[in-house]
């Protein structure tokens, strides 16, 4: 019997996940006004972010069970940003406090700055709803 290999380790999906999220804020970056399409990029930023920050735990276990305690623990303080700018994103949408909006994004910039996005691949089904979503989340 042959090996049975992940092909969907938490790698793979974090780089995927901040592929999206790169796509999203080059969408949102594009924008000049804040439409209801723009809402759903960025509920879906939200999404996005959580995704990420719940990956990293679970690599990091990784690392431990290797006994690679430091390398985990740089791994997880590398990482933290998601989860904090996930909540923060989160808590400017839900106050609909938009004049803030362009800085926000512009801090968040260089986060994504090692993926390289020459041609957009994600379509509006991967926002679509999710500004409906995150609002009937409970508070």
């Amino acid at each position: 019997m042959g090996r049975v290999v992940n092909t969907n380790d938490p790698g793979k999906r974090r780089n995927a996940l901040m592929r999206d999220g790169a796509e999203l804020l080059r969408h949102l970056m594009l924008q000049t006004t804040i439409t209801d399409e723009a809402k759903d990029m960025l509920a879906q930023l939200v999404y996005t972010l959580r995704e990420v920050d719940e990956g990293i735990e679970e690599s990091a276990k990784a690392w431990e069970k290797r006994d690679y305690w430091m390398k985990a623990e740089e791994f997880r303080a590398r990482w933290m940003w998601a989860g904090s700018t996930s909540d923060e994103l989160r808590q400017l949408i839900r106050r609909e406090d938009w004049a803030v909006l362009p800085m926000f994004l512009v801090k968040l910039m260089p986060k994504f700055s090692e993926v390289t996005v020459t041609k957009f691949t994600r379509d509006e089904s991967l926002w679509r709803g999710a500004y409906m979503r995150l609002k009937q989340e409970p508070t």
